[in-house]
């Protein structure tokens, strides 16, 4: 089993840095086609909150003893579902997709994919993994304490990413 949350731990870790080369990537395209950025200020909040995020999994995995339950099938299950959510997010947004505020004036922010459905679904995604991700390797105060922190981050992030979009025009 510790071979399995090894290569779970691998493969997040692989993921968060392709995402963020891709956003890299999103980010310059968009810039170079006018895009306005904001948000700046509370940037380091996000790369903050998933950097102790991963210390701690790890910490309170090598901390704790771990003993496979068949609850790992459905925590597992559950992750399952959440990357296919995030890549259709990924997916949906295209070169727009990014982990920081961009807006390209004059055009309309993407409603198709999952974004028909949800205004932010990324947002809810991430406050899942930070619930899920930890009960797959029973770091449970993990589980607990990100989510929060999250939510916190949100209060001021959704609001200014609002507030871009409505000057877009």
């Amino acid at each position: 089993m510790d071979i399995l949350l090894w290569m779970i731990f691998a493969f997040l870790i692989f993921q968060r840095l392709g995402e963020l080369a891709l956003a890299d990537r999103n980010r310059k395209w968009m810039l170079e086609r006018g895009a306005i950025e904001s948000g700046q200020g509370h940037y380091f909040l996000f790369v903050l909150l998933h950097t102790l995020f991963f210390l701690c999994l790890m910490g309170e995995f090598l901390w704790t003893t771990y003993v496979f339950t068949a609850f790992f099938y459905l925590a597992f299950s559950a992750f399952i579902i959440l990357q296919a959510l995030r890549v259709w997010c990924i997916q949906s947004l295209g070169k727009r997709w990014n982990t920081r505020i961009l807006v390209l004036p004059d055009e309309a922010p993407i409603r198709k994919g999952i974004y028909r459905y949800i205004k932010h679904p990324n947002y809810v995604i991430v406050f899942f993994e930070l619930l899920i991700i930890p009960l797959l390797f029973h770091a449970y105060m993990t589980a607990v304490v990100f989510p929060f922190f999250h939510l916190l981050i949100l209060a001021v992030r959704i609001p200014a990413e609002e507030q871009a979009l409505e000057k877009r025009v």
